[in-house]
């Protein structure tokens, strides 16, 4: 039984996620009729929500970018259906870690791993995204003048985006 049929009744570990969104971004005819890329924002759809797991597709268009976040209490996966995103993870004294993710690219992190992910490539991406447990709360990152990191507490249903002077978080779900 694959774990998209399963009836699983717990917090699913990253492993699983990983399989969970691989196996999504391989069924195109669950979710194609849901893709909907607008250049002005990310766009997305909530594919599946339980108490131990919920599963977003997210439309990527030049520019699109998180920001640096981090998901709380929960871990999550992310694979590329079509086109290519790029992860970069948060390193203390140098560049951040950059990671090219293209189709096919499957992703995981921890709830405490701080990162962003943006659209790459020269056309729109599609990706599947699983968290567990289901997201609640996010952290966005700021970056102060100072050089200070500052996190703020978000809502899931609020849409991630670069942080900093005169940038606001906007509606939507993270990533």
């Amino acid at each position: 039984m694959s774990i998209t049929t399963s009836t699983v009744r717990r917090d699913l570990t990253r492993a699983e996620l990983r399989a969970l969104v691989a196996e999504l971004a391989a069924q195109p005819a669950a979710w194609a009729h849901l893709v909907n890329h607008d250049p002005t924002a990310r766009t997305y759809e909530q594919l599946r929500r339980d108490e131990h797991v919920a599963v977003w597709l997210i439309c990527w268009m030049d520019d699109h970018d998180t920001g640096f976040h981090d998901h709380d209490v929960s871990c999550g996966a992310l694979a590329v259906a079509d086109g290519e995103v790029v992860e970069e993870r948060l390193a203390i004294g140098r560049p951040p870690l950059r990671r090219p993710v293209c189709t096919g690219g499957v992703i995981d992190f921890a709830a405490s791993d701080i990162h962003r992910v943006a659209h790459a490539g020269d056309r729109p991406a599609v990706t599947i995204h699983a968290y567990s447990p289901p997201l609640w709360r996010m952290g966005a990152y700021e970056t102060l003048p100072s050089g200070e990191l500052r996190r703020h507490s978000i809502s899931y249903a609020e849409e991630l985006r670069p942080l900093g002077l005169g940038v606001e978080i906007l509606d939507g779900p993270g990533v």
